[in-house]
């Protein structure tokens, strides 16, 4: 494959690669380079993730050794799941089974438990070794990697660990290339700026877009310094109301976005719209909304920028934006669906989940 077919396979769609050209020298002299995401098993699989569930493909298609390292104790730390590592082990395994519904065959990547990694006396001695390059106070700010606000350090000590073991994780793995949503960015700085120093890889980062809360009010975007994510506005699964899960029946889609946020007009700060600028249009060619004659009939919108144009200039409604997004998010899941009905250990698990309490 040409270097150029393999850069625009695992940059499309992204919101920010750091660097390009870093990225580009990868690609160009390692045949298969290493790259991981880092997932905590911390609840349900929402359609937020298959943003980089996508990435993760296209990462594969172009050549590359992907990871997927089940954060396990990282959770713990993080409170998820009440901090039950038998029930996040579960949820390890429940996910593996979510990236093989979305299309990921089984054989073309590779799951890590962070629990193995830890298991290593080296492990640790990579932690203390970053921790030694970083300040409490640059590790209290990366409390964003963990959907957490700095303040929240002071009241568990092991939180401020957390950033150490996640730039660990990848020094121990030995990636060249690191993948995550943008409020992972601040961890792969420090990656880059922390790794050189201790003789390891400075990676690459790809990192992809945050899809907004069902019930987000509000703004969330990437200050020019890219270091004031808000992350209260993204899609959570702690929230079940506001997010919309992969498995989710087509009653449980269309009754979440009937009650999402969508405010007329707005085509930038309204999740119905981000759905379909981030999800919708990328897995179809158009979106239909259908309507009776007297309000206009039947419209195809064959790109986001067509409906954002109608959608600002009031001529079109915002419950048929929501009806012609639960009919078209719900013809895109159902592979998925599908897969949860006919595969029983995929089902079990589900069921196990739908038994566990999800923390925030």
């Amino acid at each position: 494959m040409e270097i150029e077919e393999r850069m625009s396979l695992a940059t499309r769609g992204a919101a920010e690669v750091i660097t390009e050209d870093d990225l580009r020298q990868i690609m160009g002299t390692a045949e298969r380079p290493r790259c991981y995401i880092g997932v905590e098993p911390s609840g349900f699989f929402h359609v937020g993730w298959t943003i980089w569930a996508k990435k993760v493909a296209d990462l594969i298609d172009a050549g590359v050794h992907m990871i997927v390292l089940e954060a396990t104790w990282h959770a713990a730390i993080n409170d998820k799941l009440g901090g039950n590592l038998e029930n996040i082990r579960k949820c390890a395994k429940y996910l593996e089974h979510c990236l093989f519904a979305l299309g990921i065959e089984p054989g073309k990547l590779e799951f890590i438990a962070a629990e193995d990694l830890m298991k290593d006396l080296s492990y640790w001695e990579l932690v203390v070794k970053t921790a030694k390059n970083m300040t409490l106070a640059r590790a209290k700010r990366a409390m964003t990697i963990m959907g957490r606000k700095t303040t929240e350090a002071t009241l568990d000590f092991s939180k401020c660990i957390y950033p150490s073991l996640q730039v660990s994780d990848i020094f121990a793995l030995d990636l060249s290339i690191c993948l995550g949503g943008m409020d992972q960015r601040r961890a792969h700085i420090l990656a880059r700026e922390i790794g050189p120093k201790l003789g390891f890889k400075k990676p690459a980062a790809i990192h992809t877009p945050l899809l907004m809360g069902l019930g987000a009010a509000g703004r969330m975007e990437v200050e020019k310094s890219k270091e004031n994510m808000d992350v209260e506005l993204k899609m959570s699964k702690s929230q079940p109301e506001t997010a919309i899960f992969i498995h989710d029946s087509p009653e449980e889609i269309q009754k979440k976005i009937a009650n999402a946020y969508c405010p007329p007009r707005d085509v930038r700060n309204n999740p119905v719209m981000d759905l379909n600028r981030k999800i919708v249009f990328k897995e179809q060619r158009s979106l239909i909304v259908e309507r009776p004659a007297k309000y206009g009939g039947t419209i195809e919108f064959f790109n986001v920028n067509e409906l954002s144009k109608a959608y600002a200039n009031r001529k079109l409604h915002p419950s048929d934006l929501k009806v012609a997004t639960a009919k078209a998010l719900t013809q895109i899941l159902q592979p998925v669906r599908k897969y949860f009905d006919t595969n029983s250990e995929a089902a079990e698990l589900l069921a196990e989940m739908r038994r566990m309490t999800v923390t925030r």
